[in-house]
């Protein structure tokens, strides 16, 4: 398995400005063995003619059209025509480094089957990186640096959606990219996470991430924050809710409400505690709002924490370790 063949899946949609650099990157692959389903969905622009191109020029890039409309559906396209042992995506507007696929390669050819192999990071754009992006990467290093990413699950999508390679073994195990559920990067965390896989560690910035203001990240409405949080209750309630346990809900911001609007839908019984004085004591979708102080009369709780504040999390964070609480167990970050 050691110069086994690693399947590259790209979808594309109207990206011909950032394309050559994108598949020059990875035409530059030290690694030799890989082979590109690159899969065209719908494009306008003159994207498709550049792909071409580079398919008549070399044969381990395969140009594709999309059997269906959408990301998932392009993605599903290009796996059902890969032959890889390896499976890795990529973004058409991304970089890779030179090393990216061999460092990977290696990585699971050293711990094999049941691993996700991972690079480090690093955004880039021609109008500068917004605070929020850099903070994202910053997180996302430090997770990946030390292989933990999915301690910290909840919080935000930990697994680089252009940075991560598997067996095909484990792809198919966890259902590849037959979920039809966006966002489809952050679904494929969690049921990599569901399905017992373990992150490798990883110090090598292997992935460029470009960003600027059309990326689909940005307007598509798939990657809107409501998505995100419908896909974190999902799965929490799947794998993580122990209906034994008090549910608590910390925060009443607007993440906070519409957590409490998600469990309501689906008849989840919970305590609501805030540490705003204004709502202290307030109803809100007929849920009076407790004071954190609450907590210390419920002795077996989970808490779900949607308080984005890093001073507030940490003082958080203090009384639950204060209470013997276990994270992963009985609190969770949701932002």
């Amino acid at each position: 398995m050691s110069d086994a063949k690693a399947s590259i899946l790209i979808p594309f949609k109207n990206t011909a400005a950032y394309l050559p650099a994108c598949l020059d990157s990875i035409i530059n692959q030290s690694y030799k063995n890989w082979e590109v389903l690159i899969v065209d969905d719908s494009s306008t622009d003159q994207s498709h003619e550049i792909v071409k191109t580079y398919a008549q020029q070399d044969a381990r890039i395969r140009l594709l059209k999309n059997k269906g409309v959408g990301i998932i559906e392009a993605l599903q396209t290009a796996y059902a025509q890969s032959t890889g042992t390896f499976i890795t995506r990529m973004d058409s507007d991304d970089i890779m480094a030179t090393n990216k696929i061999e460092c990977m390669v290696a990585d699971l050819n050293l711990k094999g089957p049941g691993y996700i192999a991972l690079g480090l990071v690093h955004y880039f754009s021609e109008t500068g990186i917004k605070e929020g992006y850099k903070r994202y990467e910053n997180w996302l290093n430090n997770l990946i640096s030390k292989g933990t990413n999915f301690n910290e699950i909840y919080k935000e999508c930990v697994i680089p959606s252009p940075c991560w390679m598997v067996c095909r073994r484990d792809f198919e195990k966890v259902n590849g990219f037959n979920s039809n559920v966006y966002p489809e990067d952050y679904d494929l965390a969690f049921r990599f996470f569901e399905n017992g896989l373990q992150c490798i560690p990883s110090e090598n910035i292997l992935h460029a991430w470009r960003d600027y203001e059309v990326r689909t990240s940005r307007t598509d409405k798939n990657y809107a924050e409501n998505s995100f949080l419908e896909l974190k209750i999902h799965y929490f309630l799947k794998l993580s809710y122990d209906p034994l346990k008090t549910l608590v809900i910390w925060g009443a911001g607007k993440k906070g409400k519409k957590i409490a609007s998600l469990l309501k839908l689906r008849k989840i019984p919970f305590v609501w505690i805030c540490d705003n004085p204004k709502k202290i004591g307030k109803k809100i979708y007929n849920e009076k709002l407790e004071s954190f102080e609450k907590l210390l009369e419920i002795p077996n709780y989970q808490s779900i924490v949607s308080v984005a504040n890093q001073n507030a999390q940490h003082n958080i964070l203090t009384i639950f370790k204060a209470q013997g609480k276990q994270a992963m167990t009985d609190y969770f970050f949701f932002c």
